[in-house]
C-alpha cells in the first residue's frame, strides 16, 4: 500500500548570514543523527539484538529530511548571494579580454580553453 509523503516545511532564513547560521545547525543535526544510527549499531552488534525497525526508520526519515532542508538551505543561499566574486572577476576578465583580441585570436585562445578542459588539465592561477 503507497503512502503519500509529505515533505517537511522549511522556512528559509531571509539573509546570507542566516542560511549559514542554519546549514551550520542542520550539519550539526546530521551528524547527531548519524552517531546515533551508529551507535545503536554497534550497541545492537555487542549485544546481539535485532534491529529496531521503527526506530531505524524514523531514524532515516529525519536524515533524508535534514539532508534535503540542507539542499533547499543552500540554494536559497546561492540564489541571496548572487554570483559569487570569482564568478564577477571571470566575467570581468573576459569582457576586457575579448575587446582586446579580434575575432581570430579569441576563437584560437577558446579553443585552447576547451582542450585544457576537456583533457582535464589542471589551471592554475598566478
Amino acid at each position: 500500500m503507497n503512502h503519500p509523503t509529505q515533505d517537511p516545511v522549511v522556512h528559509l532564513p531571509d539573509t546570507p548570514e542566516g542560511c549559514r547560521v542554519r546549514l551550520a545547525e542542520l550539519h550539526d543535526e546530521v551528524r547527531s543523527i548519524r552517531i546515533e544510527i551508529s551507535t545503536r549499531d554497534l550497541r545492537r552488534q555487542t549485544e546481539r539484538l535485532s534491529v529496531d525497525p521503527d526506530w531505524f526508520h524514523r531514524a532515516s526519515t529525519a536524515l533524508r529530511h535534514k539532508r534535503l532542508e540542507i539542499s533547499l538551505v543552500q540554494q536559497h543561499l546561492d540564489r541571496l548571494a548572487g554570483p559569487s566574486r570569482r564568478d564577477g572577476m571571470k566575467d570581468a576578465l573576459i569582457s576586457v579580454l575579448r575587446a582586446e583580441f579580434d575575432d581570430a585570436a579569441w576563437s584560437r585562445a577558446l579553443a585552447r580553453a576547451r582542450q585544457m578542459l576537456e583533457a582535464g588539465l589542471e589551471v592554475r592561477h598566478g
